[in-house]
Protein backbone atom coordinates (compact mmCIF):
# COMPACT_ATOMS: atom_id res chain seq x y z
CA UNK A 1 0.00 0.00 0.00
CA UNK A 2 2.81 2.57 0.99
CA UNK A 3 4.81 1.58 -1.87
CA UNK A 4 1.78 1.94 -4.57
CA UNK A 5 1.30 5.51 -2.50
CA UNK A 6 4.67 6.18 -3.74
CA UNK A 7 4.63 5.37 -7.18
CA UNK A 8 1.65 7.52 -7.56
CA UNK A 9 3.64 10.07 -5.83
CA UNK A 10 6.56 9.53 -8.19
CA UNK A 11 4.69 9.43 -11.76
CA UNK A 12 2.92 12.93 -10.64
CA UNK A 13 5.68 14.25 -9.94
CA UNK A 14 7.72 12.75 -13.10
CA UNK A 15 4.68 14.00 -15.19
CA UNK A 16 4.95 17.65 -13.97
CA UNK A 17 8.51 17.58 -14.29
CA UNK A 18 8.01 16.39 -18.26
CA UNK A 19 5.39 18.80 -18.52
CA UNK A 20 7.73 21.72 -17.59
CA UNK A 21 11.03 20.60 -18.67
CA UNK A 22 9.93 19.12 -22.05
CA UNK A 23 6.72 20.19 -23.34
CA UNK A 24 6.26 23.84 -22.07
CA UNK A 25 9.33 25.35 -23.46
CA UNK A 26 8.07 23.78 -27.14
CA UNK A 27 4.61 25.42 -26.26
CA UNK A 28 6.28 28.62 -25.59
CA UNK A 29 7.63 28.73 -28.83
CA UNK A 30 4.82 28.11 -30.58
CA UNK A 31 2.29 29.87 -28.60
CA UNK A 32 4.32 32.94 -26.78
CA UNK A 33 2.91 32.10 -23.29
CA UNK A 34 3.05 29.68 -20.46
CA UNK A 35 1.37 26.37 -20.53
CA UNK A 36 -0.84 27.31 -17.51
CA UNK A 37 -0.73 30.67 -15.34
CA UNK A 38 -3.58 30.59 -12.49
CA UNK A 39 -3.56 27.52 -11.70
CA UNK A 40 -3.89 26.41 -7.83
CA UNK A 41 -5.83 23.75 -5.88
CA UNK A 42 -5.58 25.18 -2.75
CA UNK A 43 -7.47 28.36 -3.43
CA UNK A 44 -10.15 27.37 -2.01
CA UNK A 45 -8.43 27.64 1.26
CA UNK A 46 -8.08 31.06 0.75
CA UNK A 47 -10.04 33.82 2.60
CA UNK A 48 -10.27 37.34 0.85
CA UNK A 49 -9.14 39.86 3.10
CA UNK A 50 -11.99 42.53 3.11
CA UNK A 51 -9.82 45.57 3.61
CA UNK A 52 -7.82 44.68 0.90
CA UNK A 53 -10.59 43.90 -1.56
CA UNK A 54 -12.30 47.22 -0.21
CA UNK A 55 -8.86 49.10 -1.55
CA UNK A 56 -8.59 47.32 -5.13
CA UNK A 57 -11.95 47.59 -5.63
CA UNK A 58 -11.67 51.45 -5.34
CA UNK A 59 -8.11 52.02 -6.82
CA UNK A 60 -7.76 49.95 -9.21
CA UNK A 61 -9.91 49.47 -12.72
CA UNK A 62 -7.55 46.63 -13.57
CA UNK A 63 -9.13 44.53 -10.75
CA UNK A 64 -13.06 45.70 -11.38
CA UNK A 65 -12.75 44.34 -14.64
CA UNK A 66 -11.40 40.99 -13.60
CA UNK A 67 -13.72 37.71 -13.79
CA UNK A 68 -14.83 36.61 -9.80
CA UNK A 69 -12.19 33.51 -9.96
CA UNK A 70 -9.26 35.86 -10.95
CA UNK A 71 -10.00 38.83 -8.42
CA UNK A 72 -9.30 36.25 -5.98
CA UNK A 73 -5.81 35.10 -7.94
CA UNK A 74 -5.22 38.76 -7.97
CA UNK A 75 -5.96 39.14 -4.05
CA UNK A 76 -3.72 36.03 -2.86
CA UNK A 77 -1.12 37.92 -5.10
CA UNK A 78 -1.23 40.72 -3.82
CA UNK A 79 -1.40 39.11 -0.24
CA UNK A 80 1.63 37.11 -0.82
CA UNK A 81 3.52 40.30 -1.73
CA UNK A 82 3.08 42.39 1.61
CA UNK A 83 3.99 39.20 2.93
CA UNK A 84 7.24 38.62 1.64
CA UNK A 85 8.84 41.36 1.03
CA UNK A 86 9.64 43.88 3.29
CA UNK A 87 8.27 48.07 3.50
CA UNK A 88 10.72 50.61 5.27
CA UNK A 89 9.27 54.14 5.88
CA UNK A 90 12.08 56.95 6.20
CA UNK A 91 10.51 59.74 8.11
CA UNK A 92 6.96 58.45 6.90
CA UNK A 93 4.22 55.69 8.55
CA UNK A 94 3.67 53.33 6.22
CA UNK A 95 0.46 51.83 6.53
CA UNK A 96 -1.57 48.90 5.13
CA UNK A 97 -3.21 50.74 2.29
CA UNK A 98 0.16 52.17 1.19
CA UNK A 99 1.41 48.87 0.97
CA UNK A 100 -1.49 47.26 -0.99
CA UNK A 101 -1.43 50.43 -3.48
CA UNK A 102 2.39 49.24 -3.73
CA UNK A 103 1.33 45.49 -4.00
CA UNK A 104 -1.34 45.93 -6.46
CA UNK A 105 1.06 48.05 -9.28
CA UNK A 106 3.23 44.88 -9.55
CA UNK A 107 0.12 42.42 -9.36
CA UNK A 108 -1.08 44.54 -12.32
CA UNK A 109 2.47 44.03 -14.02
CA UNK A 110 3.07 40.91 -13.42
CA UNK A 111 -0.70 39.55 -13.98
CA UNK A 112 -0.23 37.48 -16.64
CA UNK A 113 3.05 35.88 -15.06
CA UNK A 114 3.31 32.56 -13.64
CA UNK A 115 6.21 32.97 -11.58
CA UNK A 116 5.51 36.97 -11.14
CA UNK A 117 7.50 36.95 -7.72
CA UNK A 118 11.43 37.98 -8.13
CA UNK A 119 14.50 38.12 -5.81
CA UNK A 120 15.69 40.85 -7.29
CA UNK A 121 14.55 43.12 -4.22
CA UNK A 122 13.41 42.40 -1.11
CA UNK A 123 13.02 45.69 0.38
CA UNK A 124 10.94 48.17 -0.90
CA UNK A 125 11.93 51.76 0.92
CA UNK A 126 9.78 54.66 1.33
CA UNK A 127 9.77 58.21 1.59
CA UNK A 128 7.86 60.87 2.12
CA UNK A 129 8.84 63.15 -1.46
CA UNK A 130 12.11 63.29 -3.40
CA UNK A 131 14.85 61.82 -1.34
CA UNK A 132 18.78 63.07 -1.76
CA UNK A 133 20.62 60.09 -2.87
CA UNK A 134 24.66 59.93 -1.68
CA UNK A 135 25.41 57.39 -4.23
CA UNK A 136 25.44 60.19 -7.09
CA UNK A 137 24.91 63.24 -5.45
CA UNK A 138 21.13 64.08 -6.77
CA UNK A 139 17.57 64.02 -5.98
CA UNK A 140 15.29 60.74 -6.83
CA UNK A 141 11.63 60.33 -7.04
CA UNK A 142 12.40 56.25 -6.99
CA UNK A 143 15.11 54.08 -8.19
CA UNK A 144 15.52 50.26 -8.41
CA UNK A 145 19.22 49.21 -6.93
CA UNK A 146 19.78 45.78 -8.23
CA UNK A 147 23.21 45.70 -5.93
CA UNK A 148 21.52 46.25 -2.39
CA UNK A 149 18.30 44.44 -3.90
CA UNK A 150 15.88 47.20 -2.87
CA UNK A 151 12.92 49.44 -4.81
CA UNK A 152 12.72 52.92 -3.49
CA UNK A 153 9.66 55.40 -3.84
CA UNK A 154 8.70 59.08 -3.24
CA UNK A 155 5.23 58.44 -2.02
CA UNK A 156 4.27 61.71 -2.96
CA UNK A 157 5.27 60.93 -6.96
CA UNK A 158 4.27 56.86 -6.46
CA UNK A 159 0.10 58.34 -5.31
CA UNK A 160 0.43 60.61 -8.40
CA UNK A 161 1.39 58.40 -10.94
CA UNK A 162 -1.07 55.86 -9.22
CA UNK A 163 -3.82 58.62 -8.86
CA UNK A 164 -3.44 60.82 -12.80
CA UNK A 165 -3.44 59.30 -15.71
CA UNK A 166 -0.56 61.20 -17.65
CA UNK A 167 1.49 58.02 -18.89
CA UNK A 168 3.62 58.91 -15.69
CA UNK A 169 3.57 56.20 -12.99
CA UNK A 170 6.30 55.71 -10.71
CA UNK A 171 5.72 52.51 -9.43
CA UNK A 172 4.98 50.49 -12.87
CA UNK A 173 8.64 52.42 -14.07
CA UNK A 174 10.82 50.82 -11.29
CA UNK A 175 9.10 47.50 -10.80
CA UNK A 176 9.55 47.09 -14.79
CA UNK A 177 13.57 47.78 -14.18
CA UNK A 178 13.43 44.79 -11.54
CA UNK A 179 11.31 42.44 -14.41
CA UNK A 180 13.87 43.02 -16.76
CA UNK A 181 16.80 42.33 -14.42
CA UNK A 182 14.54 39.29 -13.54
CA UNK A 183 13.88 38.80 -16.72
CA UNK A 184 17.53 38.18 -17.77
CA UNK A 185 18.71 36.09 -15.34
CA UNK A 186 15.68 33.92 -14.46
CA UNK A 187 15.16 30.55 -16.52
CA UNK A 188 11.11 30.22 -15.83
CA UNK A 189 8.76 30.82 -18.97
CA UNK A 190 7.62 33.99 -17.94
CA UNK A 191 10.79 34.94 -17.69
CA UNK A 192 11.90 33.41 -21.07
CA UNK A 193 9.41 35.26 -22.60
CA UNK A 194 9.77 38.44 -21.42
CA UNK A 195 13.58 38.51 -22.38
CA UNK A 196 12.25 37.14 -25.60
CA UNK A 197 10.19 40.01 -26.66
CA UNK A 198 12.42 42.35 -24.86
CA UNK A 199 15.08 41.87 -27.56
CA UNK A 200 12.52 42.73 -30.02
CA UNK A 201 12.35 46.34 -27.97
CA UNK A 202 15.39 46.52 -28.18
CA UNK A 203 15.36 46.39 -32.20
CA UNK A 204 12.82 49.14 -32.45
CA UNK A 205 15.00 51.39 -30.07
CA UNK A 206 18.41 50.66 -32.43
CA UNK A 207 16.07 51.46 -35.20
CA UNK A 208 17.25 55.84 -35.49
CA UNK A 209 14.30 55.99 -38.34
CA UNK A 210 11.45 54.56 -35.99
CA UNK A 211 12.94 56.29 -32.80
CA UNK A 212 12.34 59.43 -35.25
CA UNK A 213 8.90 58.71 -36.05
CA UNK A 214 8.51 58.30 -32.31
CA UNK A 215 9.63 61.42 -31.73
CA UNK A 216 7.70 62.87 -34.04
CA UNK A 217 4.79 61.75 -32.74
CA UNK A 218 5.39 62.79 -29.41
CA UNK A 219 3.54 60.18 -27.61
CA UNK A 220 6.62 58.90 -25.54
CA UNK A 221 8.12 61.81 -23.10
CA UNK A 222 11.62 62.40 -24.01
CA UNK A 223 13.39 60.50 -21.21
CA UNK A 224 12.01 56.84 -23.10
CA UNK A 225 14.96 57.57 -24.97
CA UNK A 226 17.35 57.68 -22.44
CA UNK A 227 18.96 53.99 -23.13
CA UNK A 228 16.69 50.34 -23.68
CA UNK A 229 16.00 50.14 -20.13
CA UNK A 230 14.08 53.38 -19.79
CA UNK A 231 12.81 52.53 -23.15
CA UNK A 232 11.32 49.72 -22.04
CA UNK A 233 9.95 51.27 -18.44
CA UNK A 234 8.17 54.06 -20.44
CA UNK A 235 6.20 52.28 -22.59
CA UNK A 236 4.99 50.03 -19.78
CA UNK A 237 3.82 53.02 -18.35
CA UNK A 238 2.25 54.04 -21.73
CA UNK A 239 0.78 50.42 -21.91
CA UNK A 240 -1.32 50.16 -18.67
CA UNK A 241 -2.49 54.35 -18.70
CA UNK A 242 -3.31 54.70 -22.14
CA UNK A 243 -4.00 51.90 -23.80
CA UNK A 244 -6.35 52.67 -26.34
CA UNK A 245 -4.00 55.73 -27.65
CA UNK A 246 -0.78 53.32 -27.72
CA UNK A 247 -2.53 50.82 -29.83
CA UNK A 248 -4.05 53.04 -32.30
CA UNK A 249 -0.60 54.70 -33.01
CA UNK A 250 2.04 52.01 -32.61
CA UNK A 251 0.08 48.72 -33.07
CA UNK A 252 3.23 46.77 -33.71
CA UNK A 253 4.89 47.76 -30.93
CA UNK A 254 1.60 47.61 -28.33
CA UNK A 255 1.47 43.66 -29.40
CA UNK A 256 5.07 43.08 -28.53
CA UNK A 257 4.21 44.09 -24.98
CA UNK A 258 1.46 42.27 -24.43
CA UNK A 259 2.99 38.91 -25.61
CA UNK A 260 6.29 39.98 -23.61
CA UNK A 261 3.61 40.18 -20.60
CA UNK A 262 0.96 37.30 -21.63
CA UNK A 263 -2.26 39.93 -21.74
CA UNK A 264 -4.85 39.39 -24.01
CA UNK A 265 -6.03 42.51 -23.77
CA UNK A 266 -6.04 45.20 -20.75
CA UNK A 267 -8.88 47.55 -19.40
Amino acid sequence: MVMTFVYILFGIYFGFFVILKIVEPIYIRLHKRPLFLHWNPFLFGFDSNLKLVSILEKEFIFYRNLESRQKIYFEKRVDKFIQNYSFVGKEILVNYEMKALIAATYVVLTFGMRNYRTTMFNTIIIYPSTYYSTINDTYHKGEFNPRMKLIVFSWEDFLSGHKVKDNINLGLHEFTHALLFHALKSKDASAMIFHEEFNFVVKYFDNEDFLNALRVKNYFRAYAYTNKFEFLAVLLEHFFETPNVFKSEFPELFERLKRMLNYKEIQ
